[in-house]
Parts: C-alpha cells; sequence; structure tokens
C-alpha cells in the first residue's frame, strides 16, 4: 500500500461523524449506503478513502489483490466529478482500469456513461429487498397468511418461556457466544470465515457503543439467546437497514416473531425496511421473496475498457 500513503486514509472510528456528513449527501437506498456497514464489514473488505471538496471516493483491495472502488459519497450534482477524479486515481496512481461495484440505478442514470468506454452490468445477486415495515410488524394479509401462522406458533408454544430485549455491550459475550453456535450449523469453511469476520464487525461496533447509531434487538428462551438483529434507521428515506438477522433456524416462527417484534420496539415509526440482498443463493432468494418485498434496489457493475 506505499503507493497509497500519502492520499489515501484507513477507516477509523474517530472518522465517524466525518463520513456520516458524506453519507448524507446523496441516500440511494442501498444497504451499502448505511455507514453502519462499512464498519461492520472493513475488517474483512479493507477499505480507504480520500476526500475534496465536493465528495468522498473509495479504493478498496480484494483478497486477490484486484483494486476497485463503490459509488462516491457526494451531492448528485457532483457524482460525475466525483467518479471521474477515483477513476484519475486508478488510471494515474494505481495504473489500473476503473472498476465499480454495487453501484444504484440513479447513479447510472446520473453519470451516463458512453457504451463504447465501459460496460454497465446489472447484477442480481446484490439487489436489495425493501420491505413495507407496517406489513413486517403485523403480517396482515392473505400475503402474509403463513408468516402470521408462524409467529402464532411460536407464542403458542413458547408462551411464558420467551422475551423480546433490547440489548448493548454488556450483552457482547452472549451474542458472540450465540454466533459460535451458528458457525457450527454452517458446513462450508467460506461461511466459516464470513460469519468470523461479522462476529469481528459486531464486537467492534459493540466496544464503541456510544459512537455508532443503531439498535440490537435479542430473543430469550428459557433466558437463552436464540435470535438478535441489528438495525439503524435513516430519516431522509423513512429506512431501516438491517445489516444483521440471526435465529435459531430449528425453532418454528422465531425469525417472524424477531423480524416484527424488532420493528414494533426498536423502530415503531418507520415506513420501510431494507433487508439487504441474497447473494445470490437460492434458499435466501426463495426466503426473502417470501416476505413480500415492495420493490427492489438495482445495483450495477461498471467496468472501464
Amino acid at each position: 500500500m506505499k503507493v497509497m500513503e500519502e492520499k489515501l486514509k484507513t477507516i477509523q472510528v474517530e472518522d465517524y461523524a466525518v463520513l456520516n456528513k458524506y453519507y448524507n449527501l446523496r441516500r440511494p437506498e442501498t444497504a451499502d449506503s448505511s455507514l453502519l456497514n462499512l464498519y461492520l464489514w472493513e475488517n474483512c473488505y479493507p477499505t480507504w478513502y480520500f476526500t475534496d471538496e465536493k465528495g468522498l471516493m473509495w479504493v478498496a483491495k480484494s483478497d486477490q489483490g484486484q483494486y476497485y472502488s463503490s459509488v462516491p459519497c457526494c451531492r448528485e450534482e457532483d457524482l460525475k466529478h466525483c467518479f471521474f477524479k477515483t477513476q484519475n486515481y486508478f488510471n494515474e496512481t494505481l495504473k489500473k482500469k476503473l472498476t465499480m461495484y454495487l453501484v444504484d440505478k440513479k447513479a447510472v442514470e446520473t453519470l451516463q456513461l458512453p457504451e463504447e468506454d465501459y460496460l454497465i452490468i446489472p447484477d442480481r445477486t446484490y439487489y436489495d429487498y425493501v420491505y413495507d415495515a407496517q406489513k413486517l410488524r403485523t403480517f396482515s394479509g392473505k400475503k402474509y397468511h403463513k408468516k402470521k401462522n408462524h409467529l402464532n406458533g411460536f407464542k403458542k408454544q413458547y408462551e411464558g418461556r420467551y422475551r423480546f430485549q433490547l440489548l448493548n455491550k454488556t450483552h457482547k459475550q452472549e451474542i458472540l457466544e450465540f454466533l459460535e453456535e451458528w458457525k457450527k450449523t454452517k458446513t462450508h469453511s467460506e461461511e466459516h470465515e464470513f460469519i468470523e469476520c461479522e462476529a469481528k464487525g459486531i464486537r467492534f461496533i459493540l466496544n464503541n457503543e456510544g459512537v455508532f447509531d443503531y439498535k440490537i434487538g435479542g430473543v430469550y428462551i428459557d433466558d437463552k439467546l436464540e435470535a438478535f438483529c441489528i438495525g439503524t434507521y435513516y430519516e431522509q428515506e423513512d429506512m431501516v437497514y438491517l445489516p444483521v438477522e440471526k435465529a435459531n433456524h430449528e425453532i418454528r416462527g422465531l425469525y417472524q416473531y424477531i423480524c416484527s417484534q424488532f420493528l414494533i420496539e426498536a423502530f415503531p415509526n418507520a415506513g420501510k425496511e431494507n433487508r439487504e440482498d441474497d447473494m445470490g443463493l437460492e434458499g435466501l432468494r426463495k426466503s426473502k421473496l417470501s416476505y413480500n418485498p415492495i420493490y427492489m434496489v438495482e445495483k450495477y457493475t461498471i467496468i472501464q475498457k
């Protein structure tokens, strides 16, 4: 990274307030526009940034050593300036062609990049699912009949034995122990690495609880933590972003309960919830579709030819 030391900055917890100002300049409704996500995953996906008077630009490096970027944080009218500033850094400093991932549709329309110079590829794997938050609180209506049945079944079977609770850093050990148990249910080493990265990020935000803006909800059954989720809210788009949700899959209705109760207790007035993408996994896609999203947030990859 010597080539970058003079210009690029590493992401530090002390930068949160400054970064948040840039994040609020433009709200594309993608999960990636939640600053909490950046800190949750920075230990797995090393990311650097640089700024000028108009915005913040990204440089990141994959496990395979390939450099890439993501959408700059700036006002819509400054997006072209920041895009080409990013491209110039890749071309002139890194001596690489620019690849930009997770670009929202509005950004693609604003940039209007010429086809002869760029590939612009929709990536369904990373489309975000957005839901009507009130529907997820109540599971009312025919479309949610099965979800409601699962929820009612959970409440009946575990009546008097379960409780929902908002969590904080004093519950860190329970949360991390839950993730260790969760990891045991996964068979692939890639999944283990993903969970370990997630655990590092969760430990980090808990250790710096006073800095970040988020809420954690947990469900206890017989005083044992069996589910938890993390959410953050952006008023501009009236959206809850849910980067983490885990539950004991052997307990029928538990996912439906924490999905509903977290919104009821942590974000009672939020209008929408972004439950992120399905990572291209067939089972996860089926599950997310079954919750009846009101729309998808499209994302694209831009590759400089």
